[in-house]
C-alpha cells in the first residue's frame, strides 16, 4: 500500500537519499520516494500499513526530521 507523508527537515538531495536509505531499512517498507515539490513530501510504499509512531522511530535514526500524514 502507498501512502503520502511530509518530512520536516529536508533541505537538500543528500538529506533526501539520507532519509530515503534510512526509511527503507525498515522491513516493512518496499520503497519510499521523496518528491521535489512540494519539499519534504513522500511516498512510501508498505508491506503492512506503520503507525506514525513507528515511522517516526524509524526516521529518528536521524537527527532533525519530523514526518506527518497527509490526505
Amino acid at each position: 500500500m502507498k501512502q503520502k507523508f511530509q518530512i520536516s527537515g529536508i533541505s537538500c538531495g543528500g538529506c533526501a537519499t539520507r532519509v530515503k536509505k534510512t526509511l527503507e531499512k525498515h522491513p516493512n517498507i518496499e520503497k519510499a520516494e521523496i518528491l521535489s515539490t512540494p519539499k519534504g513530501a513522500t511516498l512510501i510504499t508498505m508491506n503492512e500499513n506503520l503507525s506514525i509512531d513507528k515511522l517516526q522511530k524509524q526516521l529518528s535514526k536521524l537527527n532533525g526530521y519530523t514526518i506527518t500524514k497527509l490526505n
